[in-house]
């Protein structure tokens, strides 16, 4: 069972990184679900993953329940936004156009009112 693990970690971590390069394809979910599978299949996987220079404190953060930064989550919305809009625009499929405005309202509503906002630390250490 542990190889299932960690090859749907390793198919999850290729399609994370390909989403951030792709607009539609989340990488979030997918960084989160490898690193799920990692740490019930391979305990080097997942300290790997949770190390990564790019999304290690990302997703660490967000394991320990202390959500994302707001900076973060502005810019999240605002690519996914602008990416979700060009893709809208390019299409004359009046149901894809909807079902793109469904998935954009569904990730944000997740994004503003289920995952924790991480306050923001003054100059001097303190949180605000």
């Amino acid at each position: 069972m542990k190889t299932v693990f960690n090859l749907i970690g390793c198919m999850a971590v290729a399609l994370g990184v390909l989403g951030i390069f792709l607009p539609l394809l989340p990488t979030t979910p997918f960084l989160l679900l490898a690193s799920a599978c990692f740490a019930r299949g391979s305990s080097r996987l997942h300290h790997w993953l949770q190390t990564n220079r790019v999304f290690g404190k990302y997703l660490r953060d967000y394991e320990n329940g202390k959500g994302i930064p707001l900076r973060g989550k502005v810019w999240i919305l605002l690519f996914m936004w602008a990416s979700m809009g060009y893709s809208i625009w390019r299409t004359d499929l009046l149901y894809v156009r909807v079902l793109v405005v469904l998935i954009g309202c569904c990730v944000t509503l997740y994004l503003t009112r289920f995952v924790p906002t991480m306050p923001i630390a003054r100059p001097g250490g303190q949180p605000d």
